[in-house]
């Protein structure tokens, strides 16, 4: 009896476990700039707040969200962790809270960095516990009070990523626009114990695009998002390229200098991937990106973003399994909607459009808001709790969902609203064979189409393609 109950007990605690999406926070919420943290036995997530329908970036205040380092599919909100009125120079709120990076002190308690929108200077901000109630400590300085940006000579302040190592911690910075010379690129800064006094006045770690020529970085010179992680005895420096789209690294075994340029870990467009299509083809809009490496329990993931509604201002967090090799080197990661689940989703059952990684027409686009594409969005206000879906899908849109473990799947159902009149086909590559066909019609409420369907057994990803007229939404499908 206590064997049978045993493995009643087991059986039950699998049927509990989620599988892991991208987006892998609801589809209503929109955090990017992820810097992902494991603290005990959770995996807790830092990043600005976008708005759905924002109309520029960061509009909210920060918020946090965890899952346990074993169930990366059952992330849990917690809460408000820092408004904006909580900085001494925002305290009507009229600026935005922009990228934030998080490190644990020497004391052992967890410090919040971040820059306001307005202003150049790096604002800090402490908890005793990874989630709790951050509260205002104080700015980034010289031992003269003179607060880091302000001092002559300084460079503005902006992206904020951090590593402590016993009493001192990394700060690193920089923005490096096109055509802008004033700006030299990424900077390192050594802080003391206090998490506030500039040990080490601001040394350049990468070039920008003014300066790249020479230095191993041309091409991918850095934009923003500096992000910091140690792996081993090496630092890996995680930043946006001039490309935006992608995030690079650079390796080196100094934190303050010699870093040489590694490669490209993620484009939220998947360009440079040549393993399923052409590597200059881009298939999602992409723009600008930020993130990082973690490791959660044996494997390593990279955290990025990706856009939505066709905006820079509606951005949600996705995530990648990578490979760290033998030399150090990190293979550039191909964008899918199982993310975090490690491996394909399961091969049957109903999923939501929105978890949809390849998202493109006969038009080819690199960065969102050039055209009148199709765009994952939702319905109802800025925070409304609402299932994202696909819309504006016209003649030529394809909608690539990837991966899925399938076995003796028949039958393929859509569910689609909209004023459009053509067929949507099923393949299991963008260019590959059609295997079904479904014939939608105009409606404007959700409607079930089901057409027979045989996809081959194994790893599989799914492409819709439409033909026809008008515009179509897609909500989910099911495959069984």
């Amino acid at each position: 009896m206590k064997q049978c109950t045993c493995i009643r007990l087991a059986k039950e605690a699998i049927k509990v476990k989620k599988q892991a999406f991208n987006p892998y926070l609801p589809s209503w919420e929109y955090i990017p700039d992820g810097e992902p943290y494991v603290f005990g036995d959770r995996v807790y997530v830092y990043g600005s707040h976008d708005y759905f329908n924002g109309y520029v970036f960061c509009m909210g205040d920060y918020v946090c969200w965890s899952a346990p380092v074993d169930d990366l599919g059952n992330w849990r909100y917690e809460g408000v962790i820092y408004p904006k009125t909580a900085d001494p120079l925002n305290p009507e709120g009229k600026m935005c809270l922009y990228a934030p990076d998080v490190t644990v002190g020497p004391d052992g308690r967890y410090y919040l960095y971040y820059v306001l929108d307005k202003v150049s200077v790096v604002s800090v901000a402490v908890c005793d516990t990874p989630a709790g109630k951050y509260e205002f400590y104080g700015y980034v300085h010289y031992e003269d009070g003179t607060r880091l940006g302000e001092k002559e000579g300084d460079e503005p302040q902006f992206d904020p990523g951090v590593l402590t190592e016993g009493d001192v911690t990394y700060l690193y910075t920089g923005f490096c626009g096109k055509g802008d010379k004033s700006r030299t690129g990424a900077m390192a800064t050594v802080l003391g114990a206090d998490m506030l006094t500039i040990r080490e006045a601001p040394v350049f770690v990468a070039p920008g695009c003014e300066y790249g020529a020479g230095t191993g970085f041309e091409g991918h010179e850095f934009f923003e998002a500096p992000s910091i992680r140690k792996v081993g005895d090496t630092y890996y420096f995680v930043y946006s390229s001039i490309l935006m789209h992608e995030l690079c690294y650079a390796t080196s075994k100094n934190p303050t200098r010699d870093f040489v340029y590694g490669g490209v870990i993620v484009s939220n467009c998947d360009l440079h991937i040549d393993t399923y299509k052409p590597a200059d083809m881009p298939t999602a809009y992409g723009a600008n990106n930020h993130g990082s490496i973690v490791q959660i329990g044996e494997d390593w993931y990279i955290f990025y973003h990706r856009h939505t509604n066709n905006t820079y201002y509606s951005r949600q967090g996705c995530a990648e399994k990578l490979q760290i090799m033998p030399d150090g080197s990190i293979p550039q990661v191909e964008i899918t909607s199982c993310g975090l689940n490690g491996g394909p989703l399961e091969g049957k059952g109903e999923y939501p459009a929105y978890l949809a990684c390849n998202l493109f027409t006969d038009t080819p686009s690199v960065y969102v808001g050039e055209g009148n594409f199709p765009r994952v969005m939702q319905d109802g206000r800025d925070g409304d709790e609402e299932v994202g879906y696909i819309a504006n899908i016209t003649d030529s849109t394809t909608i690539g969902f990837k991966y899925f473990d399938c076995h003796d799947i028949r039958e393929i159902s859509i569910w689609v609203r909209g004023y459009a009149d053509g067929t949507f086909e099923v393949k299991t590559a963008w260019d590959g064979e059609v295997l079904a066909t479904l014939e939608v019609q105009y409606t404007n409420v959700w409607e079930k189409y089901t057409a027979p369907v045989t996809i081959p057994d194994g790893i599989q990803a799914l492409y819709l393609t439409y033909r026809g007229n008008g515009n179509a939404a897609l909500r989910s499908f099911e495959l069984s």
